[in-house]
């Protein structure tokens, strides 16, 4: 019981953060009705729980990560830190900073985000909902675990959202393949990602950064995709952007072309 909470809590987080925080909330991929964007908005939150990440805050620094890849502006740039701790820390400042409206991003990274005002501040930044999760988390282990060694994957559930962050920000700009020559260094790490639901495809989406598939190539697989085609095809989203990647890449490359997305692009 408790190995299968901890995969479907893990499989749920990353979607959610996959398919509204990455593919709508920073990109606007595709498009839905004011219910609909509420029922995704909703359960964004109940998945992730004590580390829901707010859509504007989110939106924002990923817009600044295309921008700035791999720059020292960029706010997640695994080459300018020792360890993928120190990254995060700076990413959870920089994070804060808009999560808490303490700093205004440049115009150009404004806008085309969902925003409730109910969720993104009044819930998700109280400790005492935190609290509240975090013993929800703890109670399932108590009543369910059935070994001592099951209580180490509890703090995973703390902090779900950034862990997937960072597996995403420091892999998919260190380990993997490259099937696009890009200014940045940016990488595929897996050819089947089942682990974060096609984010690891990195160098596909900074080439194509407004392909709603990650995947390019025959054999690569991206799972949102794949869920983005059945919400479609039920009708409840509308696939608004008509770029794909494609390999080879068809379109010239001057080099040093950055890899650029903003508010008016999402």
């Amino acid at each position: 019981m408790v190995y299968a909470f901890f995969l479907s809590h893990w499989l749920l987080c990353v979607l959610m953060q996959s398919l509204f925080l990455h593919r709508y909330a920073a990109h606007r991929m595709y498009t839905m009705g004011p219910r609909t964007e509420r029922a995704l908005h909703l359960l964004t939150y109940l998945v992730q729980g004590s580390s829901y990440l707010s859509p504007r805050a989110y939106a924002i620094l990923h817009r600044e990560h295309h921008a700035y890849s791999d720059t020292e502006k960029d706010p997640h740039s695994p080459h300018y830190y020792r360890d993928v701790v120190r990254m995060m820390l700076f990413t959870k400042t920089r994070y804060d900073a808009y999560a808490y409206e303490r700093e205004e991003p440049e115009p150009r990274f404004r806008g085309g985000y969902p925003e409730w005002r109910l969720i993104d501040r009044t819930l998700a930044q109280s400790w005492w909902m935190t609290l509240v999760w975090v013993g929800l988390y703890i109670a399932f282990y108590v009543a369910f675990a059935t070994s001592p060694w099951q209580y180490l994957l509890l703090p995973f559930h703390f902090v779900m959202g950034p862990i997937h962050g960072a597996i995403v920000n420091w892999c998919g700009h260190k380990y993997g393949y490259r099937n696009f020559t890009s200014s940045d260094k940016s990488r595929n790490t897996l050819p089947v990602d089942f682990l974060t639901l096609g984010e690891l495809f990195q160098n596909n989406h900074h080439r194509f950064c407004m392909s709603p598939n990650f995947a390019a190539r025959r054999w690569e697989l991206d799972p949102t995709w794949q869920v983005m085609r059945v919400l479609a095809w039920l009708g409840l989203i509308q696939i608004a952007t008509p770029q794909r990647a494609v390999y080879p890449d068809p379109r010239p490359q001057q080099s040093g072309e950055p890899t650029h997305v903003d508010a008016q692009t999402a």
